[in-house]
């Protein structure tokens, strides 16, 4: 994707106000503005991607997050299933740049002696989650809630791959999640539940995105051709 930068900042700024606008419309208890605005933040982040000359791939993750967004708006069982599944494919969308980045960015790798421990670990924060919400879940989510988890457990740790800004942002989606399905448990919420989901979800996604260009940056500049040195007395007459 060709990077267009006088383009890019000014998307960033209305990225950055949308959000503002948003998470300040659902303190103020505002519905309405707060539900026009919600399905337009990652249009513009995605927007911001391409101007930046991410991958198509991440301008899709934050486009399925869209339709996720607009779709748990609505309410009912059906459509929140839906929703669960444009978000499901935002992180196979994820997992296929991560796939294609593998250990060959510019990123902070990660030591090969720590996958297996920080595998476990994410594999123990799943495990822990679903066995605690499973009795409180209604039935017939219990299925898909648990396997949307696993893929988007599976999200958070490919995200190592991309450094550990993606990862912080895999992390925030775990999160942002998490609540989510607590409130589907019907567990003892946070005041403002709402505000607190999407400050950490636009969180995991705005560093998920960022993470992901600043690893491609750093690997176009480690991988560009590099002038030739001159020749002595090149140029001398």
């Amino acid at each position: 994707m060709t990077p267009r930068p006088a383009a890019a900042r000014p998307l960033l700024w209305a990225f950055a106000a949308l959000t503002a606008v948003h998470l300040g419309a659902l303190l103020a208890g505002a519905t309405a503005v707060a539900h026009v605005t919600k399905p337009a933040l990652m249009p513009v982040l995605a927007c911001y991607v391409l101007a930046r000359g991410g991958p198509a791939l991440l301008a899709g993750a934050l486009l399925f997050g869209c339709g996720g967004d607009t779709l748990l708006q609505i309410g009912g069982d059906t459509v929140f299933l839906l929703g669960m599944g444009s978000f499901a494919a935002g992180h196979v969308c994820y997992l296929l740049v991560f796939a294609r980045q593998g250990g060959q960015n510019g990123a902070a790798p990660v030591r090969r002696g720590r996958t297996a421990g920080l595998a476990a670990g994410y594999g123990l924060l799943l495990a822990g989650t679903v066995a605690l919400l499973w009795p409180d879940l209604p039935a017939e989510l219990r299925i898909p809630v648990a396997g949307y988890s696993l893929l988007l457990t599976a999200m958070a740790f490919g995200a190592l791959r991309a450094g550990l800004l993606a990862a912080a942002g895999g992390l925030l989606f775990l999160l942002s999640d998490t609540l989510i399905a607590s409130g589907l448990a019907h567990w003892p919420q946070l005041p403002l539940p709402q505000f607190w989901i999407m400050l950490s979800y636009v969180a995991a996604q705005f560093a998920l995105a960022t993470g992901v260009l600043r690893a491609a940056a750093a690997t176009a500049a480690r991988t560009a051709p590099r002038p030739a040195p001159a020749l002595p007395g090149a140029g001398v007459s």
